[in-house]
């Protein structure tokens, strides 16, 4: 099957994730990501692949063992896409493909709904090419079934030319990367067997990824005490006010809207209740391990603080860890994946370029259970907005990138 025609026939499935599902610890949050699992798992069975397991959580993963003869150890790698598309726009995909001549993209002349190249300049880099879009109307779904169709064809290629050596690979599939990676949270690598990774998920052609946020959330309560304001004055503790004012506590300038690159921030995320009971809740993130320290106690010596001021029983504070950044996982000896893919992007022509990626994915869950896991390219732009397109030779690349990381890896341990 056509790398292109493998990818539209998985936008016409809508794996939209459901947020109410998933607050509720539903997984997979939809059905549609079930049905593209099922999908999926027909075919790896019809290329060949062995140890072909669908889970009820959704989670597929399967085999392609190794075609070299011999007693030389080859490392297991391992490639991961998510099933589920984001919750921004839950309508149908109707995918269309584009042969780009320059300018804007007209996507739903009925609508006016224009892919503007003003907006959007980056599509000076694919004129000439053939571009996937929406309708305007929906998501695409490159986010990330881009990935899926990249692993596949990777899949079958590998199939079709048994001369082109390779280890034992293995491929993983999960629901829910777009709320929490719940999938990649879930997910059992002990038990997977691969020795490293990559996802591939967002990123234009060249872009890879293999450092993002230590991130971490913090809920905060405040306790007040209500009064009838015709008898509040020294007996009102309003809880509302109290976090305003820890809020105003915090350093200035290091919130998402004033930052960028490696910058971290405390990011205000909710806050919700009244004068007797308020809850905070933030995100903190930091590309350093030192930093994000700093930043999760300075959390809890603002609270110290606050519990002096208003007393002990005013102020709660609950500080979690949500991931480790993935350049951790990839520091000293295990740093090969890195120069693994560098090689294989160089090999097809491609110029790496290394981008911190100021959020997470899967990578960094599985990366902190054990597995490095870097991120490789889909080659899509504008995720989650009816703006996403996907220029099919990036595709293209995507998936030859998977090909040449599996060969270089056997060629290395020879």
């Amino acid at each position: 099957m056509d790398i292109i025609e493998r990818f539209l026939s998985y936008t016409r499935i809508n794996t939209t994730t459901s947020r109410e599902k998933g607050a509720a610890g539903i997984m997979p949050s939809s059905d549609g990501q079930m049905e593209l699992a099922k999908l999926l798992a027909k075919e790896l069975e019809a290329l060949g692949m062995e140890e072909v397991v669908l889970r009820d959580t959704a989670i597929l993963t399967a085999t392609l063992p190794s075609n070299i003869k011999g007693e030389q150890t080859i490392p297991t790698v391992s490639f991961f896409a998510h099933l589920d598309t984001s919750a921004e726009q839950t309508n149908d995909t109707n995918a269309q493909i584009v042969s780009y001549q320059g300018g804007d993209i007209c996507l739903n002349p009925a609508l006016e709904i224009i892919l503007k190249e003003s907006e959007f300049p980056e599509l000076v880099n694919y004129v000439g090419d053939d571009i996937i879009v929406t309708d305007g109307t929906s998501l695409l779904g490159a986010d990330d079934k881009a990935a899926i169709a990249a692993i596949m064809n990777a899949l079958q290629v590998l199939k079709a030319d048994p001369s082109i050596p390779h280890g034992t690979v293995k491929v993983a599939f999960v629901p829910d990367e777009e709320q929490g990676l719940r999938g990649a949270k879930a997910f059992d690598v002990e038990s997977f067997g691969a020795d490293f990774g990559y996802t591939l998920d967002c990123c234009g052609i060249g872009e890879f990824v293999h450092e993002n946020w230590n991130a971490g959330d913090a809920i905060i309560t405040f306790t007040g005490q209500s009064a009838h304001p015709m008898s509040a004055k020294g007996k009102l503790k309003n809880s509302l006010l109290m976090a305003h004012q820890f809020i105003s506590m915090l350093p200035g300038g290091e919130a998402p809207q004033y930052t960028e690159g490696r910058e971290g921030y405390y990011w205000v995320k909710e806050l919700s209740g009244n004068s007797a009971k308020t809850v905070l809740k933030m995100d903190i993130r930091d590309f350093y391990k030192d930093g994000y320290r700093d930043r999760m106690a300075f959390l809890q010596n603002l609270s110290d603080s606050f519990a002096k001021l208003w007393g002990d029983s005013s102020i709660s504070i609950n500080l979690s860890d949500r991931y480790e950044n993935v350049a951790n996982s990839l520091e000293g000896d295990a740093s090969f994946p890195i120069d693994i893919a560098k090689a294989a992007y160089a090999r097809n022509n491609i110029e790496m370029k290394a981008i911190p990626m100021r959020g997470g994915y899967d990578g960094a869950v599985l990366s902190q259970k054990g597995l490095p896991c870097p991120n490789i390219f889909t080659g899509a732009h504008n995720f989650h907005s009816i703006y996403e397109y996907l220029p099919v030779n990036s595709l293209k690349a995507a998936s030859n990138v998977v090909v040449d990381v599996i060969r270089i890896t056997a060629e290395e341990a020879n």
